[in-house]
């Protein structure tokens, strides 16, 4: 039998977990049934579970993967770039992360998996603070910037998800570098 290369994984993962999102996207996370979940990969049941030990891990790691993504953007292209990237999304994801949160609230077993992801990450907190704090006013809290920042965020992706009108990113700049940002 061939040795599959860690490469070969990786693409692999990558490719279901593509697929997953646009099931998840499309039908929400009740509706993204295994046999969906097969058909937008275009892989067998036995093959997605091989990297995902089930449909929740398979969408816990979505979240994550999603996260991860508009920190990074924030982080290395700056907070316009991430109300950019936010009010551009597939409103159909954005409305499956939102479905997340709600889920974090209702379902102690999916809580419990989150619980676990924000432990696995919360060593890279500073490291990611300490990156903010440049462009954070010196006598504000970084994790206090943090979270406004987040929940502004958070509050362009809802208006996307709900179809209410895009706010002008200008002029939410001008209030964020007036506010937050170091004079």
């Amino acid at each position: 039998m061939p040795k599959v290369t860690d490469e070969h994984k990786q693409r692999r993962r990558e490719e279901i977990l593509e697929g997953a999102q646009r099931a998840f996207a499309r039908h929400g996370y009740e509706g993204a049934t295994v046999a969906r979940l097969e058909e937008e990969t275009g892989l067998s049941r036995g093959a997605i579970f091989n990297y995902f030990a089930s449909k929740e891990a398979l969408f816990v790691a979505l979240v994550a993967r999603s996260s991860d993504r508009f920190v990074d953007i924030w982080l290395e292209r700056g907070y316009r770039a991430l109300l950019e990237a936010v009010a551009h999304e597939d409103a159909d994801w954005l409305s499956v992360q939102i479905e997340a949160a709600r889920r974090v609230r209702t379902d102690e077993r999916f809580r419990e998996q989150i619980d676990l992801l924000e432990q696995r990450t919360a060593s890279q907190r500073p490291e990611r603070h300490g990156r903010l704090r440049e462009v954070v006013r010196a006598d504000v809290p970084i994790g206090v910037a943090s979270e406004f920042l987040g929940m502004l965020a958070n509050g362009v992706a809802f208006a996307r998800v709900t179809g209410d009108p895009m706010p002008d990113l200008d002029v939410l700049m001008t209030l964020v570098e007036t506010g937050v940002a170091p004079r």
